[in-house]
C-alpha cells in the first residue's frame, strides 16, 4: 500500500504534465483507489467475542506529508487555504456548523512537522480528505504569498484504540491543557504533587475525549504518568494567551505519531510523540 501512495503523490504533485483524457481516467481511479483503502466501514453491535470487538477499534490514519516549509505563524494560514479548497459543507476540515462550532474531536488536524506543512486524518477524516485530493489544486495561498505545493509522502495505518497492559512513552508537545474552569481551580492548588496530579487528570480526560470522538467507549481504566515537564510557556490561540506545557509522560493506551491532544490540537497543539525507552532505563 505504501507503494501505491508514493505512485500518488507523484501523480498528483504533477497532473498538469498528463494529456486531459488520460489525467482525467487515472485520477478516477487513484481517488477510486485511495477511497477503497481508507473507507472501511465499522458496524458497532454487541458482538460478545473479545477479539471481534477489538477489530472494532481499528482506527484507519492517514498522514500526509508536505515538501514545503512552513512557520508557526503561517501554519493557520495553511489551514485556512486547505479549507478554501474544499466544499464548506464538510465540516470536518474545519469543525463549523450553521449553529456554531462542531464541538468534538478533530479528524482532519493541521501540522507542522520537522517545519514542514502535514495533514493528520483519522476515521471518517480520511475518507474526507478524498475532496481536497479531487481538487488536484495545490496552489495555495497562505497570507500574502503564493506557493504550490507538494506532497513528500503519504503513510496510511490503522492502530488499535483500547488500554494495554504495557505501559506506553510520549512526549507531548504545545499541549494546551485548560479551559477557563479547570485553569481557575488549577491555579488555586497548592503544591507541585496537587498540580501534577490535575495535569494527569485531565490528560485522561484529553484521550477519552479522542475516543469518544472516534467512536469508541473505553471500558477498562486509562492511567496516564507524567515524567517530566520539559517546558512551560504561553500560547496564543484563536487571538487568547493560554498556559501550555511539553511534557514527557506514560500511559497504558498506544498513540501514534502526531496525534493531537487537548485543545487546539487542529490548529496543531498537542502533538504526541512516541518515545522509545532503552531497556536499562525502562528497570531503572
Amino acid at each position: 500500500m505504501t507503494k501505491r501512495l508514493q505512485k500518488y503523490c507523484f501523480f498528483l504533485n504533477n497532473a498538469n504534465i498528463y494529456p486531459k483524457k488520460v489525467k482525467i481516467v487515472y485520477k478516477s481511479f487513484v481517488l477510486l483507489d485511495i477511497f477503497c483503502i481508507f473507507a472501511g466501514v465499522i458496524l458497532y453491535q454487541a458482538i460478545p467475542n473479545r477479539y471481534i470487538m477489538n477489530q472494532l477499534h481499528k482506527i484507519p490514519t492517514l498522514l500526509i506529508r508536505f515538501a514545503n516549509e512552513i512557520s508557526s505563524a503561517e501554519l493557520p494560514l495553511f489551514r485556512g487555504a486547505i479549507i478554501s479548497k474544499v466544499p464548506a459543507s464538510l465540516t470536518l476540515f474545519h469543525n463549523h456548523l450553521d449553529s456554531g462550532f462542531r464541538y468534538r474531536y478533530p479528524l482532519i488536524q493541521y501540522k507542522r512537522l520537522q517545519d514542514k506543512a502535514a495533514i493528520l486524518c483519522m476515521g471518517e477524516g480520511t475518507e474526507a480528505i478524498g475532496s481536497f485530493f479531487a481538487s488536484a489544486d495545490f496552489d495555495l495561498l497562505i497570507g500574502d504569498r503564493q506557493a504550490h505545493f507538494e506532497i513528500a509522502n503519504m503513510q496510511a495505518h490503522q492502530w488499535l484504540l483500547q488500554p494495554w497492559e504495557n505501559t506506553f512513552h510520549y512526549t507531548l508537545r504545545h499541549w494546551l491543557p485548560f479551559n477557563s474552569a479547570n485553569y481557575a481551580t488549577y491555579q488555586q492548588l497548592e503544591g507541585i504533587v496537587a498540580r501534577m496530579q490535575m495535569l494527569e487528570w485531565i490528560l485522561v480526560g484529553n484521550i477519552l475525549s479522542m475516543c469518544t470522538g472516534l467512536g469508541v467507549h473505553i471500558e477498562d481504566e486509562v492511567k496516564c504518568t507524567i515524567t517530566q515537564i520539559l517546558n512551560e510557556d504561553v500560547y496564543i490561540y484563536k487571538g487568547v494567551k493560554m498556559q501550555g506545557y511539553s511534557i514527557a509522560f506514560s500511559s497504558n493506551m498506544y498513540l501514534p505519531n502526531s496525534i493531537g491532544l487537548g485543545k487546539g490540537v487542529s490548529h496543531g497543539f498537542g502533538v504526541v510523540k512516541q518515545k522509545y525507552i532503552k531497556k536499562h532505563e525502562r528497570n531503572s
